[in-house]
């Protein structure tokens, strides 16, 4: 009777080692998804960032044509004015989403830490 025991032991604990192997899989592919999020989230600060740069810069040249087109006469003047309020603002709104998307509470490994938690049955109320 005693082989019966142990192979049944044998066999709960290899169930446990595979589930154990199971929820550790689950976690480090939720990691590498929280990862890959927050690597997106910082490209695309980046990227609109360095739009914004360039905006601005070309503002700031239409900018100084405007002033020495302060004098010419005709409509060069306005249609200067208008592109350098186009670039400036479009530098400025650019701006201003980068730095909203690197504000947004994203945190890295949120995800994993609420549901190692709950693994554990110590769970956060989630705001």
């Amino acid at each position: 009777m005693e082989p019966a025991q142990s192979g049944g032991l044998l066999n709960s604990l290899r169930q446990l080692l595979s589930t154990l192997l199971e929820i550790a899989q689950v976690r480090l592919e939720l990691i590498s998804t929280e990862l890959e999020l927050e690597k997106r989230r910082w490209f695309d600060a980046l990227w609109l960032g360095a739009l914004a740069l360039v905006c601005l810069a070309l503002g700031l040249v239409l900018l100084c044509g405007t002033l020495l087109l302060l004098f010419w006469e005709g409509y060069r003047l306005a249609a200067t004015a208008g592109l350098t309020v186009l670039f400036l603002g479009g530098g400025a709104l650019l701006l201003a989403q980068a730095r909203r998307r690197l504000r947004q509470p994203g945190g890295m490994f949120n995800a994993s830490v609420r549901e190692l938690q709950r693994d554990r049955g110590v769970e956060k109320p989630t705001p």
